[in-house]
Parts: C-alpha cells; structure tokens; sequence
C-alpha cells in the first residue's frame, strides 16, 4: 500500500535531499514561535482584563485556562492529521483560523465571546505542533537534531517572551490592541508560509478514526515514547508552577513588583533558550539520551539553588531567580529536543502522532503544574513551589536513569498503519 511505502521513505516529501535551507528553518522557527505565543499572551493581563470586562478573579482565570485546554484537545485530535495529509495546506488553514479567533478575542464584548476565543485560540495554536515534525521531516538525519533544536527555540522563545512583549504592549495601548497586533503577525507569517513552505506527502491512508486509534497502538508499542513524554511532563511541572506563580512572588514582599516584571524575566530565560541549539548539536554527536541526562539535572540544580532565597537580600533574591530561569528553561528545552530526536526516529510514517503524544505528556505536565504551582503557593508560598519544581526534575531525572526497555519490533510500515 502507498502508506506503507511512505512510511519506509523518510524523505517523502518536497526538496528534503539536501535538508531545508537557512531561510525556510528560521521561517519554521518563527511560525512555531508566534503560533505558540498565542498561548500566554493572556498570562499577565489577567487582572487588567478582568477588570475592564467587569469579572472576578475567579472566572477571568478561565481564560488561560480554556487556552490551554484547547491547545491539549488540538495535540490529541488535529495533530495526527500532519501524516494524514499535506502539512503545507493543515499549517495554512490553521494559521487562518488563529488569526480570526485573535481577532475574536480583540474585538469580543463580552468575557463570554473571550473564553470562546480562548478554546479557539488554544485548537489554533497548535499549528506549532505541524510546524515541528514538518521540520523533522525536511530535514536529514544527519541534521535531525540540529533543525529541530532551532525550531524548538523559536518556539520555546515565543512562550518566553510572549510575557515580554504582552506586559509591554497592554501597558501602552490596552489589552486589545495585543491581541490585534497578534492576529496581524500571525496574518503575515500565513503569507510567508504560503511562499515558502514546500509540500509535503502523506504518510499513511488511514482514515480519521483509524488515525486516531492508532495512537494507543503506538503507545503500547514504544517504550521510548512513554518514558521520554512521562520525564518531559515531569520537568514540565515545575516549569509551569514556576511561570505561574512568579507574578504573585512579585508582587508580594520584599518585591512590590508589577506583572511587566514578572513579564520581563522571560528575557532570562530566553538567554538559556539561545544557547539550546547546542542541545541539538549534542544530541546528534553524542547521542539524545545523555543529553536527556544532563538537560534534567541541569533542571533539578537550577530549582534546587531557589531554597537559597531567604538567605540573601531581595536585589540577590531577583539574581539568582533570573540565574535560575535560564537554567532551567536551557534544561527543559535541551530535554525535550533529546526527547524528540528520540521519538521522532521511532517510525517515520508516524511523527506527527508520535509528537502529538509526546506534547500531549508535556502538556498534562504543564497543566498539573500550574494547578498545583497555584494551590501550594497558596497555602505554604515560595519554598512549596521550589520543592515541587526540585522534585519533579528529579523524578524526570531518575526516569531517564532508569534502565530502558526497547519497543516491541515490527516493521515501519506496520506502525505507520497502528496495527
């Protein structure tokens, strides 16, 4: 059958003999990058928000939240759909949709027709999740990791600095002029795209059901795909219980900071995503499972040193936060790029749903993060966010250690199909 045949062919797709030029990568990096932006540009404008659309705390905090959600639904039920059909025309109509649901957000009345926006936004965005095994597939397997680590930084910068440019633009112009001008760059990049973008071939014939069916085939069948999407949720964790909490350490004693502060340390860790190319770099010279090693400790020690805090003065206190930051987010960005180049050679024919439940792992991680971020802030501040995010880097860490088990062996184009 042609899907098995695509499945044995790596490269079937346009123009990847010789990998993807410079161009087309930082076209790739920056569509992943504004595509996944859309997720947080919400975070610090929260209680500006609310207030201007006259809502509680309570129900205004349904707006990342129904992100989220629609981010989560978008990996598990449009994802897949990247081996199913041509790439190009999925990122295309996906950036379309993002940018009517921004300008739903822009121009919305009321908080109902916002949280309707959100969900929208959250399916949309995940375009960044098309974008990534496009970028897998165009490149050689010599350059794998290399390609996909520039990618992921692009999007990994996008979810930093989004809290940058977000407190930045509000402060000036208002909450939805953001989220205008979000919809205009995502408009734009739709058209770069639509030059630039080659197509790519069908993996697999399977229908949509059967599409979807087959993921739990793959996760059955691939012990590397459960242990790398089970080690990046639990470094995801801590992440996400550090983002969404830091505005509220901020904000309180000794700080007296505002949420463009707590915007403006995603400069920090935008620094430790610069430097993760090398991850990739590393990943394809000394293979992605001791830079899984090293990505995960380097993550456990960066939250380790927060227990430092109370000993130093609060001008310390906000060094070694933004230290700390690009520790981490250098670590969270290194592992999962191993963690990638791992599961995207499981079975060519199959990336987008193997990086659908990677990312679907990834994501639970992060939405169990921000959850429990918030709750033990709450009840024990501070030290109680840090022990989470040091406990679940060393879980992820002792994930990685743990003695792995090879997946079942069959042939690819078996996999492909999910039989």
């Amino acid at each position: 059958m042609s899907s098995i045949q695509a499945s044995h062919d790596p490269s079937a797709t346009t123009g990847t003999s010789a990998g993807p030029s410079s161009a087309l990568v930082l076209l790739l990096a920056t569509g992943a990058g504004l595509a996944v932006a859309s997720l947080y540009y919400s975070q610090p404008l929260l209680g500006v928000m609310g207030a201007q659309l006259r809502v509680t705390d309570r129900v205004v905090g349904w707006i990342p939240t129904l992100t989220q959600m629609g981010y989560a639904l978008g990996i598990l039920l449009l994802a897949p759909l990247g081996d199913r059909y041509d790439r190009r025309r999925i990122i295309l109509i996906k950036s379309a949709v993002l940018v009517a649901a921004l300008l739903l957000a822009a121009l919305a009345p009321s908080i109902g027709w916002v949280l309707v926006a959100s969900l929208a936004i959250g399916l949309a965005a995940t375009l960044a999740q098309d974008i990534v095994p496009a970028a897998a597939t165009l490149a050689p397997e010599a350059r794998r990791g290399q390609v996909v680590g520039t990618v992921m930084t692009g999007l990994l910068l996008g979810i930093l600095l989004s809290r940058v440019v977000s407190g930045l633009v509000a402060q000036w112009f208002g909450w939805r002029a953001l989220f205008a001008g979000a919809a205009a760059s995502i408009a734009l990049l739709g058209l770069a795209q639509l030059g630039g973008l080659p197509s790519m071939r069908p993996t697999t014939s399977l229908a949509y059901r059967a599409l979807l069916g087959s993921l739990g085939g793959l996760w059955r069948r691939h012990a590397t795909l459960r242990r790398a999407a089970l080690a990046q949720g639990l470094l995801s964790v801590g992440f996400s219980a550090f983002w969404s909490t830091l505005a509220m350490l901020l904000h309180a004693q000794p700080f007296h900071l505002g949420s463009a502060a707590a915007g403006a340390f995603g400069l920090a860790g935008a620094a430790g995503a610069l430097a993760a190319p090398m991850a990739g770099r590393l990943s394809d010279r000394r293979g992605p499972e001791w830079v899984t090693r090293l990505g995960a400790t380097l993550v456990a020690l960066a939250f380790a040193s927060m227990a430092l805090m109370p000993l130093l003065s609060p001008v310390a206190q906000l060094r070694l936060l933004a230290v700390s930051a690009a520790g981490f987010d250098l670590g969270v960005q290194a592992t999962l790029i191993a963690h990638q180049t791992l599961v995207y050679g499981l079975d060519p024919g199959a990336r987008s749903r193997l990086n659908a439940l990677l990312f679907v792992g990834m994501f639970t991680g992060m939405a169990a993060g921000s959850a429990l971020g918030s709750l033990l802030f709450a009840q024990w501040g501070w030290k109680a966010v840090t022990a989470l995010a040091t406990a679940s880097a060393l879980a992820a860490l002792a994930t990685r250690l743990w003695p792995a088990k090879r997946s079942a062996p069959s042939a690819a184009g078996q996999l492909s199909q999910g039989a």
